[in-house]
């Protein structure tokens, strides 16, 4: 038998990038689609404020929160503040770090808590008891000096494997930049976001090709 372990979908992404957002629910749906609860989903860090070398804009993304809940999502994004915008996502970004070493299930659940916690919730997660009270319902502590410089290793294999931006997804050999949006700017109309459902979909299906059971 080869090909048997468990498939998993690696994600460098921002936790205030509401590209991710989208892309991580639309992965989650097509896995409980398929019947694939195997498929494990790890999201490494991709930390914007590092890789732009400032945070991201607060404005600029409500601009982009508003087009994708007008245009893609319009059951997401529910209670997303501006007011609220985290100064930083590097704590939040370790504390999922320390949930993944304490088990990669839970490092999934703390990828997809956090951002509901900004998005569908308005909290900030940059503020340390916002942080703190997150970290209490997943049952593990604050993050450790190891888990922040894993947020910089994980920053720096993305360099290294050609990471485009957030969300860039992996699988193996396979890799696809944002697979589950396609977004286009027109001078004259603006920006144009779709739903890409046939790019995820190409990709889960090498992915899940390549872990397939064979005799």
């Amino acid at each position: 038998m080869r090909g048997t372990e468990t498939p998993t979908v690696e994600v460098f992404a921002d936790i205030w990038c509401p590209f991710t957002h989208v892309g991580l629910r639309a992965l989650a749906a097509e896995r409980s689609r398929r019947g694939r609860p195997d498929v494990a989903i790890h999201v490494r860090s991709w930390p914007l404020e590092l890789v732009n070398g400032a945070p991201l804009n607060a404005t600029v993304t409500k601009e982009h929160v508003d087009h994708l809940r007008e245009q893609v999502a319009p059951d997401l994004f529910r209670r997303f503040n501006p007011d609220r915008f985290p100064t930083s996502t590097l704590n939040a970004l370790a504390l999922v770090v320390r949930a993944h070493r304490v088990d990669p299930n839970l490092g999934e659940r703390a990828s997809f808590v956090l951002r509901d916690a900004l998005f569908e919730q308005g909290l900030d997660i940059s503020d340390r008891v916002v942080l703190e009270e997150i970290a209490n319902d997943l049952g593990v502590t604050m993050p450790e000096s190891s888990d922040h410089e894993q947020v910089i290793a994980d920053w720096q294999e993305g360099q290294q494997r050609g990471v485009l931006g957030s969300p860039h997804f992996f699988c193996g050999a396979n890799d696809a930049f944002c697979p589950s949006l396609d977004i286009t700017k027109d001078p004259r109309h603006g920006v144009s976001m779709t739903r890409d459902a046939s790019h995820l979909m190409q990709f889960l299906e090498r992915c899940l090709e390549r872990h397939a059971s064979t005799s």
